[in-house]
């Protein structure tokens, strides 16, 4: 007789299985910590320790930031970051940015490097509140136009004050208009004998100015796309950098900005717009002098192949100090206020001055609103690899005291030449770009490290930041443009297109313009 196997095991229905009571999780306690918040303006205490749960949202500790300060009725957006205890003899920590809590970015991250920081709730948290814009710049993330016109590479552009037009110089000796609403050519500015090296506007959007490799200064009406009066003539070389006076500057009695132009010739010339006559030369650099910037506080500042950095008196021209710490030619410079002084009266409310007296006062108003808390500071960059931050050069430029030539901190970590530097809109940060492949970001206060961008290829040319000091956009050697995210240090979009060189970039509004040695504009946009 057979063995009879016994019948399968009849096996639960998924309806009989939900049928089942759960079984009850393991409850995780979320440990408590002290919360010590401290502003990254001054370092202050914003009020005594907290004690919270560490899983404690950012949204909520932004609400408790604004209570602590009194702003309940127009809370303020923040950002924070921890930073951790230095071991004597080691280099500096990198600060630990919390995008969500204190629990997942800290105590237990899932990510990050093997020799980042530990952390235990029996720590107290110094949490850094660093406030930010009011308003959000929209992420860039698509070419919507991409215009050619241009017979030779593109070697600069510029966006004008509101964002509505941007300015690119080329090799083929002209500077072209674009209309950035509509994404088209604006204007043709025909004039110069030799490559458009450089573009600059004013801060009322009246007046664009052009140097070129003929040693030649154009002034051009953006409306009507006509010069204005004869080119200004007198450098014996050619044009690197040009700098309007700022806006809150100029008098009821002299409303137009004077110029100010540098020369491969190793001189600084003054003009007046209105008259086009020089007002004065500025002379005493042995070098080709490679960036002026005009300050806010009428002080004009010049970086020199000579390895020096001169500050001048934008009165007279007067000689104030040199700034004599790098070991080879000064390539670039930026100051904390840039952002406002090259959008003058135009902030991100699109409210359009009525006359030119309230064009200054709203400058006047912008400026003063930035500098309260900390005066205008100043970054330079060179080949020798470094840059140097350097304190308020304007306080005592016309005192008879010892004067400030000792910077604030020497910037390393740049295995090759310092290309480019610029200061975030709103002063707290400076990216900083390399023929290294690198993009550097360094608080802007006291110059420290905070992060390597890596992902270009080769080396980068140029960077811009978002009015709002959220995003930062680059353009390298590698053709491409990316976009970074300033909460992880990572690629946010990657922007390739371009099918060569990319020489420059502007981020302005929420649009980017680029151009390269391919001689095509690309505008990026949402």
């Amino acid at each position: 007789m057979a063995t009879l196997l016994p019948p399968p095991k009849r096996q639960r229905s998924a309806y009989s299985q939900s049928l089942k009571p759960p079984v009850e999780a393991i409850d995780t306690p979320i440990p408590s910590v002290v919360v010590q918040f401290k502003s990254a303006e001054d370092g202050s205490s914003l009020g005594p320790a907290i004690n919270l749960p560490a899983n404690t949202g950012r949204d909520a500790l932004q609400m408790l930031v604004n209570k602590l300060r009194g702003e309940s009725e127009d809370p303020l957006p923040y950002a924070f970051h921890l930073v951790p205890k230095q071991v004597e003899g080691s280099a500096a920590p990198a600060r630990v940015q919390i995008n969500k809590s204190i629990l997942e970015d800290a105590l237990e991250p899932k990510v990050g490097p093997s020799n980042a920081p530990k952390w235990s709730p029996e720590d107290i948290f110094e949490l850094w509140c660093e406030p930010q814009a009011v308003f959000r710049v929209r992420s860039v993330g698509r070419c919507s136009a991409t215009l050619s016109g241009h017979a030779s590479p593109i070697l600069c552009c510029a966006h004008s004050p509101t964002g509505r037009y941007a300015a690119t110089g080329s090799g083929d000796a002209t500077c072209r208009i674009w209309d950035m609403e509509t994404e088209t050519p604006k204007a043709t500015l025909s004039g110069h004998k030799g490559w458009v090296l450089c573009v600059e506007w004013d801060a009322t959007e009246k007046v664009l100015a052009t140097g070129g490799h003929d040693g030649q200064v154009r002034l051009w009406s953006p409306q009507t796309g006509q010069a204005l009066g004869q080119p200004l003539l007198g450098h014996t070389k050619w044009i690197t950098s040009l700098a309007f006076e700022p806006l809150h500057l100029t008098t009821a009695k002299n409303p137009s900005p004077r110029l100010a132009s540098a020369s491969k010739d190793g001189t600084v010339r003054i003009w007046n717009t209105s008259t086009r006559k020089l007002e004065f030369v500025l002379t005493g650099h042995a070098a080709s002098v490679n960036v002026v910037r005009w300050g806010g506080e009428n002080v004009i500042y010049t970086g020199s192949s000579d390895r020096t950095v001169k500050i001048w008196s934008g009165v007279d021209g007067k000689l104030i100090r040199t700034l004599s710490e790098h070991a080879h030619w000064v390539n670039t410079m930026a100051l904390s206020t840039d952002f406002v002084l090259r959008t003058g009266p135009f902030d991100h409310t699109s409210k359009t001055p009525k006359d030119p007296e309230e064009a200054r006062s709203l400058a006047l108003a912008r400026y003063k609103n930035v500098t309260t808390t900390h005066p205008e500071t100043l970054i330079t960059g060179s080949d020798d690899h470094t840059l140097f931050l350097w304190p308020d050069q304007a306080s005592s430029s016309f005192s008879t005291t010892a004067t400030p030539k000792k910077p604030i901190a020497r910037l390393t970590g740049h295995q090759k030449q310092v290309n480019h530097v610029a200061f975030s809109p709103d002063g707290r940060l400076v990216a900083s770009a390399g023929f290294d492949n690198a993009v550097k970001i360094w608080e802007g206060r006291t110059g420290k490290f905070i992060a390597s961008l890596r992902g270009h290829v080769a080396a980068v040319y140029r960077v811009a930041w978002s009015a709002d000091s959220r995003m930062l956009v680059s353009a390298s050697k590698d053709s491409t443009l990316k976009l970074w995210d300033l909460r992880t240090y990572k690629i946010r979009i990657d922007l390739p297109g371009h099918t060569d060189e990319v020489y420059c970039v502007d981020f302005v509004a929420d649009k980017v313009v680029s151009g390269g040695r391919d001689k095509t504009v690309k505008i990026w946009r949402n």
